[in-house]
């Protein structure tokens, strides 16, 4: 009997894996922390630089699902579905191996996938806004009106620029979300709707990626790379079955489904259980703000793009978010523990015990993301005087990205996207009361918390379970698989009230801070 599915998650961090009934029944999880990556190979803070080796994905891969079939009949296994971060491409050689992994490129970072936070590429991402905004058509209108250095082009364009080598070995760049159901199931590669759609300027109303002469005009070293596809894919759709050698490998049938990939906070949302209305916060090393609505007839402004079919079939997937959240609290708790180790627990604690207080942060520690991206912003602290004590800040630190996080609900309430209940998926999120409380006081509005703890990975699996037949299609495997939740937030009226007004200052401070940047780039 064919009644089990493989959701496989891989994050920033640590790629996971879960084995689930058809009924989403647990059985089984497993996590394996990417090793270079930990030693903190092939980045660069200073410069924004962030490269994974593609064994971190493989050996991780290999050792989750291993991990979660310990002990239990592989022979039920109907499917496998893939969720990653993005934008995460790589350069690949026309047999589609990631460069990184032929041995004359085993240590090049410009070889490796380029991890969704790298922003190396800021220049390539303001080239391409300034020429869009001037072309007859402006291809970023579905992707928020602003392009990004986290996402596709930016980055191809940055490689093809910086390493003549990898340029001239690189056949394609690739997505991670793209290249792991490909490797798996040893099929060609069947682009994810959902990374072309907001990450790549992919969209019907021209034909699929943006035309041949506005990338020329960018760039001629773009001549002939928008032909690597025109087509795109939901995440429901099979892209083949295991194939041989990796059935080998992981204990597998040749004939478990592979479905098609799609980035880990739309999949999350989907394995939080979402519905029209609702909006999921995916709360982590940063943020995603995703709904699903039945339609948007509007480019939304600022946001990381609008979707057909990118989160749930059926209906047009929008995206917001954050970049950086929980990684503003780690840079915090690095920053103090200059003289000594400092825990981020121990920093909550004593912050939570403070009343709100005139100390005030601004939440651009990675620029900003929405909403209206702009990686030239940095973040900023206001209201210091002899008396500030780090929990104060720390509290600050905490409003501020909470604050960021409340502008974008505040914009897609401003562009029609109603917003009716929010659903919190994410480490932070099950571990961080206080965090949760805050959002719930800030936001004024109840934050629920989905129960299951791989929300992600789940998603996964629900796919997995549509591609393979054990559901008809994604609201029906949503409904049979999501796990409700098990925590609830209310706004505090008092402390609600008062960050309202905190919350104007914020506002005010962080217009200030954008336009002085800018005039003195």
């Amino acid at each position: 009997m064919k009644d089990l599915v493989i959701g496989l998650d891989f994050g920033s961090d640590s790629v996971r894996a879960i084995l689930v009934s058809a009924t989403g029944e647990e059985l089984a999880s497993c996590v394996h922390n990417y090793t270079r990556w930990g030693k903190g190979l092939y980045s660069d803070n200073s410069i924004a630089q962030f490269r994974q080796h593609p064994l971190d994905y493989l050996e991780g891969m290999e050792i989750v699902i291993k991990g979660v079939l310990k002990g239990q009949d592989a022979s039920r296994v109907a499917g496998i579905g893939v969720d990653t971060t993005g934008s995460t491409p790589c350069a690949v050689n026309k047999d589609g191996v990631p460069l990184a992994l032929l041995p004359e490129f085993a240590e090049n970072p410009n070889a490796m996938f380029f991890l969704w936070k790298d922003h190396t590429a800021i220049k390539e991402a303001k080239e391409i806004n300034d020429l869009a905004k001037k072309w007859h058509t402006d291809y970023t209108k579905y992707e928020g009106g602003v392009y990004s250095p986290e996402w596709f082009w930016a980055k191809y364009l940055f490689m093809l620029r910086n390493d003549p080598a990898v340029r001239e070995a690189c056949h394609a760049f690739v997505e991670h979300c793209d290249w792991i159901p490909s490797l798996l199931a040893n099929a060609p590669v069947k682009p994810s709707r959902c990374a072309a759609g907001h990450k790549a300027m992919w969209h019907p109303d021209w034909g699929g990626l943006p035309p041949e002469d506005f990338l020329v005009a960018l760039d001629p070293l773009l001549k002939g790379k928008r032909e690597q596809y025109t087509e795109t894919y939901t995440a429901d759709e099979p892209v083949g079955t295991l194939c041989p050698e990796w059935a080998e490998k992981l204990g597998l049938p040749t004939d478990v489904v592979i479905a098609g990939g799609a980035f880990d906070a739309h999949l999350g949302a989907v394995g939080a259980g979402i519905e029209p209305g609702v909006l999921v916060k995916v709360v982590g090393t940063s943020t995603c703000d995703i709904m699903a609505a039945p339609s948007v007839d509007h480019c939304i402004r600022g946001i990381c793009g609008q979707v057909d079919g990118s989160v749930v079939p059926g209906f047009t997937g929008v995206e917001a978010g954050q970049a950086a959240f929980g990684d503003a609290y780690a840079w915090f708790r690095r920053f103090i523990s200059y003289g000594g180790e400092v825990t981020l627990p121990q920093l909550e604690a004593d912050a939570a015990k403070l009343p709100i207080n005139q100390t005030l942060t601004i939440d651009w520690m990675n620029g900003r993301r929405t909403p209206d991206a702009n990686p030239f912003l940095t973040g900023a602290l206001f209201g210091l005087n002899l008396g500030t004590t780090a929990p104060m800040v720390y509290r600050s630190l905490v409003e501020s990205t909470i604050f960021g996080s409340r502008r974008i609900a505040d914009r897609f309430m401003e562009e029609g996207v109603k917003v009716e209940s929010i659903l919190a998926i994410g480490g932070i999120a099950k571990k961080s009361k206080f965090v949760m409380q805050t959002f719930a006081d800030i936001l004024k509005m109840p934050i629920k918390v989905a129960k299951v703890e791989q929300a992600c990975a789940l998603g996964a699996a629900m796919f997995a379970a549509t591609a393979a037949g054990l559901h008809k299609d994604t609201v029906s495997a949503i409904k049979a698989m999501n796990s409700g939740f098990d925590a609830e937030y209310f706004p505090n009226p008092e402390n609600a009230a008062a960050y309202d007004e905190k919350y104007k200052l914020y506002c005010a401070y962080c217009d200030g801070l954008e336009k002085m940047t800018m005039e003195n780039l």
